[in-house]
């Protein structure tokens, strides 16, 4: 890889959609013993709640702390998807714990088109729209992201998940190339 590169990492299903974030501490552990190999390399850690999880502070405290404990050097990103995740309380929760919200699209409500939590890092993740996993982001689209991009005073991350049909290939290629 080139240098200056980075990967993101996502923890594992088994931590987010079967355990729910409860009783973690094992899985986390071995999933930062996982990611650790990448070393200087290791971007942010990226956690994808299904859509049936509803917030709840206790849990999600008591993750967050395990997952900061775990992985001390690492940003943290949460991707939530219930409606219950975009209130006041669960965004001081985030940032408190220093945990950016993802701003996704397509977004299941408008506020998750918006990053939330910690504001000491942007994260878009960016799964094609209208056909999600398949449509390719226009000139136009490609154009404002690298703008808001270059305009973030903050680290930036913009990932292109429209894997489906090949686009986000292309697209990463397109902002690369507006971004410098």
């Amino acid at each position: 890889m080139p240098d200056g590169f980075s990967f993101a990492a996502k923890v594992p299903k088994d931590i987010t959609h079967q355990r729910r974030l409860v009783d973690c501490r094992e899985p986390i552990a071995a999933f930062a013993a996982q990611t650790a190999g990448l070393a200087d390399r290791r971007g942010p850690t990226l956690v994808q709640l299904p859509p049936s999880l509803v917030f709840n502070a206790d849990i999600a405290a008591r993750f967050f702390d395990d997952l900061r404990r775990a992985s001390e050097d690492t940003a943290v990103i949460c991707e939530p998807r219930h409606a219950s995740w975009f209130t006041s309380e669960a965004d001081a929760l985030l940032t408190k714990r220093h945990v950016a919200r993802v701003a996704a699209d397509p977004a299941r409500i408008p506020e998750a088109a918006v990053p939330g939590g910690w504001p000491g890092l942007r994260y878009a993740r960016l799964h094609g729209s209208p056909r999600i996993y398949y449509s390719s982001y226009d000139d136009a689209a490609i154009a404002r992201l690298a703008t808001d991009a270059a305009a973030s005073r903050t680290d930036h991350w913009t990932i292109f998940d429209n894997t489906a049909s090949g686009a986000a290939v292309e697209n990463a290629l397109a902002m690369l190339d507006l971004s410098r």
